[in-house]
C-alpha cells in the first residue's frame, strides 16, 4: 500500500542530516525521501533518492520533484536544519491537511539551543501574507492535487531560479486554504543568530537584485490573477488651496526622547528654504524631561509649536493625525522622527520642490543608517531603487517598507488619515496613496536614521516580530481588497 507522503529536502553534509532522515523514514506516512543536491553527494541511505538539480526554489527543480511524486502529499524542508519530530506529530500535520482539504499546512515548532528549548510560534496566513519571506517554519506539507490543479489553472511555474516556490505558493493560495496549525509539532536546532539589521535590509543588497526582480515579476502576475493589479494611472493633486499659514510643516511625534529630541528640533530649525515653514512637535505625554526641552524651544523660536494631545491613547499614527489637523499645519508636511536628523539644511526645500513641481500626493527620499554617534552603519544609504514608476505601486505590497523621509500633501492626507498604531502607520498611508496617486522618489541622501535599541523594530522577540508582521499583512489584506473593489467598479 502506497504511503501518503514524499519528503523532499536539500542535501546537508554531516551525520545529523542522515540521522534526521533515518528517523523520518521510520514513519508509516513517508513513502520515500528525495534529497536535492547541486553536486554529487555521499548519501549513505539506500532508501533515499538523490536528485541532482539546482536549489529547490527553481522552476527546473520543482518541476522535477512534482513530476516524480506519486503520493498525495509533499513534505518539503525548504532549508534543512537538523530537527526531531514524534511520529504522532507528523500524523497531526497530515490529518490537518487531509481533513481540511488545504493546499498547504504548516505548524509552530520549538528551537533547541543547548539544553534550552524555546517555543517559536508562527503567524496565520491571510490574503495579505504575500511577502516572499513569509515564515512557514522548517516543514511545509503540500497537497499534490492542489499544486497540480493550481498549476493547470493558472499556468506553469515561470522560468525562474529563485522564485519558483513563491510562485507555487501564491497560485495554490488563490483557491485553497493555507492552514497554520497553532501548536509546536517538531523541534529544530536554533539557527545562528542573524542581526536584525542584516535581516531587515537583506533585500536591498545589490547581489540580491536578480532574486528581487524575479520575486517582483511573480508577485505582479499574482496580482493580475486575483484582480488586484493596478496600471500606472495617476490622479493629479489639486493646486495649493488658500487657508494655510505656511507652505510646509515638519512633524516630529515624540515620547520620552530627551537625549535626541533637541537635536531633531535643531535639525529642523537649520533648514534653509525660500518659503515659510514651521515645526509641530507632538509630545505624547512624555515623562522623562522631553516636555521641558520642547517648551524651551517654543520660548525661543516662534515657528516651533508644542502640541500635547488631550487623548492619552495615541500611538505614532494618532500623533500624526493631531498634527495634520492642527490649524497651524502647512500645506505640505515632512516627517522627522525624534531620534533622527536631516542630512543637510536643504532637505526640506528638496522635498517640497518635488511635491510642488510634480503635483504629488507623496514623496519619499533616501536615508543613511547611522549609530547613536552618527557613524555610518552598513549597508549605508537606503535608497529603495527597486521602485519604478511603472510598477512600484504594485510591488509595494510585497515589501515591508518604502523609505524615508516622507512628505505629504496635507489636504489629501487629512482625508486619508493615519491608523493609530506605532508600526506600519506610514506604510498603510503610502499604500493607500499609491492606489490612486503617484509617489515621487528622491534617490539622494536626505536623512540620517539612527539605529539603536529604542527603535520600534530593534531587538524584537519572536512574539513582537510576529505581531508586527501580522499587522503589515493585515494592512496588505485591506489594501488588496480595496484594489480589487476599485478594479471591479471600473
Amino acid at each position: 500500500m502506497l504511503k501518503p507522503i514524499t519528503m523532499v529536502t536539500p542535501y546537508h553534509p554531516g551525520s545529523l542530516f542522515e540521522k534526521t532522515l533515518l528517523s523520518l523514514m521510520k514513519s508509516d506516512l513517508i513513502q520515500r525521501v528525495m534529497v536535492v543536491s547541486q553536486e554529487s553527494a555521499d548519501l549513505r541511505i539506500s532508501e533515499a533518492k538523490l536528485l541532482m538539480a539546482p536549489p529547490i526554489p527553481s522552476r527546473e527543480t520543482l518541476n522535477k520533484i512534482l513530476g516524480e511524486i506519486h503520493t498525495d502529499f509533499l513534505l518539503l524542508l525548504p532549508d534543512f536544519k537538523p530537527f526531531s519530530i514524534e511520529p504522532n506529530h507528523l500524523e497531526q500535520l497530515f490529518l490537518a491537511a487531509q481533513s481540511r482539504q488545504v493546499g498547504l499546512v504548516y505548524s509552530d515548532f520549538y528551537e533547541q539551543l543547548g539544553r534550552s528549548k524555546t517555543l517559536h510560534p508562527l503567524n496565520d496566513y491571510q490574503l495579505g501574507s504575500v511577502r516572499d519571506d513569509f515564515n512557514f517554519g522548517g516543514m511545509m506539507l503540500f497537497s499534490i492535487s492542489a499544486a497540480q490543479q493550481s498549476l493547470k489553472k493558472y499556468g506553469p511555474i515561470p522560468k525562474v531560479k529563485f522564485a519558483g516556490l513563491y510562485d507555487l505558493r501564491l497560485k495554490i493560495s488563490i483557491d485553497y486554504p493555507i492552514y497554520h496549525l497553532p501548536e509546536p509539532l517538531y523541534c529544530t536546532m536554533a539557527p545562528e543568530e542573524i542581526s536584525g539589521e542584516k535581516r531587515l535590509f537583506a533585500y536591498l543588497d545589490p547581489n540580491h537584485q536578480p532574486l528581487q526582480k524575479e520575486m517582483e515579476s511573480v508577485f505582479t502576475d499574482h496580482l493580475r490573477r486575483i484582480g488586484a493589479y493596478l496600471p500606472p494611472r495617476w490622479k493629479r493633486v489639486e493646486p495649493v488651496p488658500k487657508g494655510y499659514s505656511v507652505n510646509a510643516s515638519v512633524i516630529i511625534p515624540v515620547r520620552n526622547r530627551k537625549t535626541t529630541v533637541g537635536e531633531a528640533i535643531k535639525s529642523a530649525l537649520s533648514q534653509r528654504t525660500d518659503f515659510p515653514f514651521n515645526i509641530l512637535v507632538v509630545d505624547n505625554h512624555s515623562t522623562d524631561g522631553t516636555t521641558e526641552i520642547i517648551a524651551d524651544f517654543t520660548r525661543k523660536y516662534l515657528n516651533v509649536h508644542h502640541l500635547i494631545p488631550e487623548r492619552t491613547d495615541l500611538a505614532i499614527g494618532g500623533c500624526w493625525n493631531e498634527a495634520i489637523h492642527d490649524p497651524r499645519c502647512g500645506f505640505y508636511v515632512i516627517q522627522l522622527d525624534s531620534d533622527d536628523l536631516y542630512s543637510s539644511p536643504h532637505t526640506l526645500q528638496r522635498m517640497v520642490n518635488e511635491l510642488q513641481q510634480e503635483r504629488l500626493a507623496m514623496v519619499i527620499g533616501s536615508y543613511t543608517l547611522v549609530d547613536s554617534d552618527l557613524n555610518v552603519l552598513p549597508p549605508g544609504l537606503i535608497d529603495h531603487r527597486e521602485w519604478t514608476d511603472e510598477n512600484g505601486h504594485n510591488n509595494a505590497l510585497r515589501i515591508n517598507g518604502l523609505g524615508a523621509p516622507r512628505g505629504f500633501n496635507t489636504s489629501l492626507l487629512r482625508r486619508i488619515g493615519f491608523p493609530n498604531v506605532s508600526y506600519g502607520e506610514d506604510y498603510a498611508v503610502a499604500l493607500r496613496m499609491c492606489r490612486e496617486y503617484k509617489i515621487g522618489r528622491i534617490y539622494e541622501n536626505l536623512y540620517l536614521c539612527r539605529r539603536w535599541s529604542g527603535n520600534t523594530d530593534a531587538n524584537l522577540s519572536v512574539k513582537e516580530e510576529n505581531q508586527k508582521n501580522a499587522l503589515k499583512d493585515k494592512i496588505r489584506t485591506d489594501e488588496i481588497l480595496a484594489r480589487q473593489a476599485l478594479i471591479r467598479a471600473d
